[in-house]
């Protein structure tokens, strides 16, 4: 296991942290902190059996998060809607879903939004670098509720299309008074981690 997450970080450039074997949240508070960027330091540290969190600040990355067939066929529909093929980018086939890694564009404030309000459609979440923590991804090689995270499209990691990025984050100038995490008329209570809930 220690090889296959270091493999994570040299193939797909990913900073990865450790969550409790079968866990889908970190033990300890701080997993921002521990992102590891080097697989020297993976496979000196990484511990069998746990899972992976993939750090979308410390990855400079964007998650969509595309729940069962209902978040499948928004996406869809939406790449269509806008004339442009489904993005073939790196692809995590996950318990619920696929999870969708792309790079986060520069000067872009993105963050995490769950329970299908990203503005994408029904059944697409978004995790995103934020402003301060970000978000994360349950990476590929875990295990939850028995069920495996795979990579399905072993793809590189492609910059977030500019229509996607439009749809998704406004020039950061522009979010300074905006919530720490999400959009307008969320009112519920931060998540640990910036909000940030994963699947």
């Amino acid at each position: 296991m220690p090889d296959a997450v270091a493999a994570l970080v040299e193939r797909y450039r990913l900073a990865v942290f450790p969550l409790p074997p079968g866990g889908r949240r970190p033990a300890l508070p701080g997993w921002h902190g521990r992102c590891l960027h080097d697989a020297a330091r993976v496979r000196e540290t990484w511990r069998a059996g746990q899972n992976v969190g993939v750090g979308c600040r410390a990855s400079g990355l964007v998650g969509l998060d595309l729940d069962g067939p209902e978040g499948a066929a928004s996406f869809a529909a939406l790449c269509a809607a806008h004339g442009q093929p489904v993005p073939a980018t790196l692809t995590v086939r996950t318990p619920h879903g696929r999870h969708l890694y792309f790079r986060a564009p520069a000067g872009r404030f993105i963050g995490s939004v769950s329970g299908g309000r990203a503005g994408l459609g029904p059944g697409i979440d978004t995790r995103g670098p934020g402003r301060r923590t970000g978000g994360y991804l349950i990476g590929p090689g875990s295990v939850v509720g028995g069920l495996r995270y795979t990579v399905v499209r072993d793809a590189p990691v492609l910059d977030l299309p500019a229509w996607l990025t439009d749809r998704l984050s406004a020039p950061a100038r522009c979010r300074s008074s905006a919530p720490a995490v999400g959009g307008p008329g969320r009112s519920r209570a931060p998540y640990p981690g910036e909000t940030e809930r994963t699947s």
